[in-house]
């Protein structure tokens, strides 16, 4: 019947964009607001330790749980599950919690902007400090925080048996909170496993399991996101810590000296991925700190970040600073 209705319709350009935007919508938040990401997408953070990678992914966790709009008031969010897988057993909820927290807040007009409060309020540190009287939505907040599933994965084998079984798990969630999933994140790493594993290889003296190569990890991974994928369009986030040393530096220079060069671009980095996940990849940034502090309200200093598209290749560098629980671009 469905079907049938659907054939016989007859809707014009605009209310097919209309419907399309709300069924599959974009995720525009900065620093990924250059392209726009939707369903589908397989986006790869890269960067050193210590880049915001995981703060990035928790902003845009909080921008998928928060509705669009509750009880009169407007969050801006999609009102989606997210599926937050963990490959270091390192990740903090308390800075989840008090993100979110501030931004229901920030949309009720509740948080007290004193030169205190803003002084003692570290968002890179998730430490918690609200006075008293300022109160939030506590029934927003837990229906948020249902929608957020967390995964923790201790080795390869955690981390593909999630994969495999995952499909069950969101089946069951789905129909619970009458909801689908729309991000599936994968922190820190997702070659977070491959060198502890190759060197205990050396000491296993049983050759009857399968080797747990970078290669056959990598194979296994796409294969069971790909099926994944299939019975549940997700938008796809994962990080991957590099080391940058001297190459990026050398790349930069280069391009100072030869601005008018052109040549095929290259990654300021060692890959050290196997070409399978690769080319499952459609889109990769590159995030860095930058050694220039940026000065914003009240004279406080906050460290500044820089965000470079590599896939699909731009010459853009955006800035932007994280405070109060928010991405900030600054000039």
């Amino acid at each position: 019947m469905e079907v049938r209705r659907w054939i016989d319709g007859d809707e014009s350009a605009g209310d097919m964009l209309a419907r399309f935007s709300i069924e599959r919508p974009f995720l525009l938040l900065p620093p990924l607001h250059r392209v726009p990401l939707r369903v589908g997408n397989v986006v790869e953070l890269v960067g050193p330790s210590s880049s915001a990678k995981t703060l990035i992914l928790i902003q845009a966790a909080i921008g998928c749980i928060l509705p669009k709009d509750w009880n009169g008031v407007n969050y801006g969010g999609l009102g989606r599950l997210v599926v937050f897988i963990d490959l270091d057993c390192r990740f903090d909820i308390l800075c989840l919690s008090t993100m979110l927290k501030h931004r229901i807040k920030e949309a009720n007009g509740l948080l007290v902007k004193t030169n205190v409060e803003r002084d003692h309020l570290d968002t890179q540190k998730c430490d918690e400090r609200r006075k008293p009287h300022v109160d939030y939505d506590e029934e927003l907040y837990a229906l948020c925080m249902k929608r957020f599933l967390y995964v923790r994965c201790c080795d390869s084998f955690e981390f593909l048996a999630s994969l495999k079984t995952l499909h069950y798990q969101l089946k069951q969630v789905e129909a619970a909170q009458q909801s689908s999933v729309y991000l599936l994140m994968i922190d820190s790493s997702i070659g977070a496993f491959h060198w502890v594993e190759r060197a205990s290889s050396f000491t296993q003296s049983s050759t009857h399991r399968k080797s747990l190569s970078l290669q056959n990890v990598s194979e296994t991974v796409v294969q069971e996101m790909r099926k994944l994928l299939r019975m549940h369009p997700m938008l796809v986030i994962a990080t991957k810590t590099i080391s940058l040393g001297d190459r990026y530096a050398n790349e930069n220079q280069r391009k100072k000296s030869f601005p008018d060069t052109t040549s095929t671009h290259k990654v300021p980095y060692r890959e050290y991925m196997p070409s399978v996940w690769q080319s499952f990849v459609t889109h990769r940034i590159l995030i860095r700190a930058s050694d220039d502090p940026a000065t914003v309200r009240h004279q406080q200093i906050c460290s500044v970040y820089l965000s470079e598209w590599l896939l699909p290749p731009s010459s853009l560098l955006d800035k932007f600073i994280v405070k109060d629980g928010f991405i900030f671009i600054v000039p």
